[in-house]
């Protein structure tokens, strides 16, 4: 059982960093063979998810994601991204469990916005199941077919 964490960018510690920028790479980078630049200036302004299985030298960080407030990288909409599960904690639901844990942040800190994704195409109906709608047409982001999600306030 995974123990979960929120974390402003200032209180990762530099293991926790590490630990995120290596999962982040191991999956978006090498697994997915898409060359970009992950560091992409939007962490500092983010609130973090890591979820953690183990201790000591042991513990493994099995989840991740970032949520983001309105306006930082969709006009008028908050957002959710890099969104990761380690590929030794797959299979488990962490995923889904990863994803609705930052939806549910997401709509008590801003419960007016509509959130915002860039999706990867192939993850379309994972998130139409979590209330997305895709809008416009499916495009190339760094090698990867991506589409525009939203997702509308919940009141």
């Amino acid at each position: 059982m995974p123990s979960w964490q929120w974390k402003a960018f200032a209180e990762l510690t530099l293991e926790e960093l590490y630990a995120v920028l290596a999962l982040r790479q191991e999956v978006f980078v090498v697994e997915q063979r898409s060359i970009y630049q992950d560091v992409d200036g939007l962490d500092p302004s983010s609130l973090h998810l890591l979820a953690h299985e183990g201790e000591g030298p042991e513990r493994l960080l099995c989840a991740y994601l970032r949520i983001l407030p309105p306006d930082v990288k969709f006009p008028g909409a908050a957002s959710l991204g890099r969104v990761v599960t380690s590929p030794r904690a797959r299979g488990r639901g962490l995923g889904r469990e990863l994803t609705e844990r930052g939806l549910a942040r997401l709509d008590a800190l801003y419960p007016d916005a509509t959130i915002r994704i860039s999706a990867q195409d192939y993850l379309r109906a994972f998130y139409t199941s979590l209330g997305f709608i895709a809008e416009g047409e499916v495009y190339d982001e760094d090698g990867i077919p991506h589409i525009e999600m939203s997702r509308r306030p919940r009141r």
